[in-house]
This record gives C-alpha cells, structure tokens and sequence, in this order.
C-alpha cells in the first residue's frame, strides 16, 4: 500500500471512529507501527487529526471529548493490565467509590470477586459489571444521565455524595500531568469527580500510559492529593510519558506499574500482577472534610523504594 493510501484509510478510520490506537491501524493498513506513527504525524501537520500516546484523534484541542465507543477501543490491553493491579488494592469488607469511565470498567469486573465490598458510583457501566455480584453492594448517586459516557452528573449526582465517607476513590480521566493532576475535557463530569474525591480518604487514579503528559480542559484532582497512580509500562520509546511518571513521583505519588518486567538495579522479575510501587515522601495536602490520608501498609518481599524510582528513571532516559 502506498503512503497516500495508508494515510487517506487511516484518517478515515479517525473519523469513522473518534479515535483509533497505533496497534489497531497497524494491524488495518497492515505495516509497522513505526510507519504508521510517521504517517499520523503528516496528517497532524496538515491539521487533520490530533495524535495522542498510543493513538490519533480527530482534532478538537482541549475541548473535544471522544465517547465511550471510541474511548474503549484505546489501549484496551493496558486497560485490563492496569484493572488488574488496582483490583488487588481492594480488600474484603471495604466501602469505596469508584468514577465513570472504560478502565474503572473494567476495574469493576474484577471488583465483583471481592466478598463484603461496598461500592458506591454514578456510573451505569460500573454498576452493570457488578449488578450479578452476590456479595458486593452496589450504591449509584442520582443527577442526569450523560449518553456519551453513561455516567450521572449534575447537582442530584452531588448531592447525593454529601456526607459520605469511604476509604478509597478509583478514578480514571483524560489526561494526567505532574503539573495540574488529574482532567477531563466536560465540566459536568470533572465537577462530580472532585464529590467523588471528597468522600474518600484515598485517592487512586487509573491512568494508561497515553494519558500520561496529556492536558485537558477541567482540573477533577490536583497532583498533590493523588495518592497512588496505578498505570502501564510506557515503551521504551516514549520519553514524555517515563518523564511524567518521574515527575510525579517526585511529588509524593506513589506509582504502580502493571506489567513491569523487572528495575534498574537488575533484581529478578516479579510474579504477574505483582505491585510495583514508586513511593517517595512528601507533604500531602488533605482533602477538605476527607479526615486524616490512609497510608497503605508495605507489601511483603516487594522491593524498596529507591530500586524503583531507578527504574522509573530509566524509562525516562531510554
């Protein structure tokens, strides 16, 4: 196939889609993502998408939102990974709340095999993966019904969050800065995040790596009150998304990385799903009427601290 063929399929694919990952159009137009990367960015430069890690969107800047069709056909392998890492920080018994959106999905499907857990969100999907979970309590806010991500929103979605208290929030956005934190591209949805936040003693954010240095309109948590980010492996190429990982560590976030193949100082791999933390002391701001963080406990035989934030540097210098 010629480069013009390639690239006229690939920006048809965009705007059939809203958004299309690397690894899907390579496997379409059947060449490498190496080309595939080179061809989005000529489309790029003539304006008529806008790449993203991992993927290409149709262009829209800060503002444009894709919906839950397209948003669920990005990194839908690191999705899961990362599901499953965040799934093992839930324990039996506990209330927690869990936001709208494709990797807290899937982070509900796994929920469904803890025994005694309580999980209260505005999220039909979320709730939809855990309706058949006999031991689990399913709690949804009311508000408005927003379509394009089948989550509730509004003053009744607010409200309904006054007053309540869990030990942990699991929320997912569209993009993840060092500098701003957590945001989306729709205020409705960023203004019942930051309820969400407010009931929790912890805060979770589940974020793939094509998130990672990627900016949107409406700020749901600043950096200094996530508590843990649990993510994906960024290839060796991506040099932006290893050095937000070492950015945000710096500032006190503790990083769980799904799928680490091993670190820097040459330790043996761990077992599949293993926790893989980056945590690095600083202050961190409380949130207001959350009471006291929650620190979790070490995990047995994990390695220390400084063995992975190594690690994390040599993402960065890759």
């Amino acid at each position: 196939m010629f480069a013009a063929e390639r690239r006229q399929l690939i920006l048809e694919m965009v705007r059939a889609n809203g958004a299309v990952s690397l690894r899907e159009l390579a496997r379409v137009v059947q060449t490498s993502e190496v080309t595939v990367r080179r061809d989005v960015r000529a489309l790029e430069a003539e304006g008529l998408l806008d790449r993203r890690h991992g993927g290409a969107v149709l262009p829209g800047g800060f503002t444009r939102e894709s919906g839950f069709p397209q948003k669920s056909h990005l990194a839908t392998a690191e999705k899961t990974a990362i599901a499953d890492l965040a799934a093992s920080f839930v324990e039996e018994g506990e209330a927690i709340v869990v936001g709208a959106g494709t990797t807290t999905q899937e982070l509900a499907r796994r929920l469904a095999r803890v025994p005694g857990l309580t999980v209260v969100t505005n999220s039909l999907l979320v709730a939809q993966a855990l309706a058949h979970a006999n031991r689990v309590e399913v709690v949804m806010t009311g508000g408005t019904l927003r379509g394009s991500n089948y989550a509730l929103v509004g003053s009744g979605a607010e409200q309904s969050l006054q007053g309540l208290r869990v030990s942990r929030a699991f929320l997912s956005g569209s993009g993840l800065t060092a500098e701003r934190g957590l945001s989306t591209s729709n205020m409705l949805s960023a203004s019942v995040d930051r309820a969400l936040v407010q009931a929790a003693a912890e805060v979770v954010v589940l974020a793939d790596h094509t998130k990672l240095g990627t900016d949107t309109m409406f700020q749901t948590v600043p950096t200094d009150v996530i508590t843990r980010l649990v993510t994906d492996e960024p290839p060796a190429h991506d040099d932006r998304a290893a050095t937000e990982l070492q950015a945000l560590a710096d500032q006190g976030v503790q990083i769980a990385v799904a799928g680490a193949s091993g670190n820097a100082g040459g330790d043996p791999a761990p077992a599949p799903g293993r926790r893989r933390d980056v945590s690095l002391p600083g202050p961190r701001r409380q949130v207001p009427g959350a009471g006291p963080l929650l620190r979790p406990a070490a995990v047995p035989g994990e390695q220390p601290p400084g063995a992975d934030r190594a690690r994390v540097a040599d993402l960065r210098r890759r």
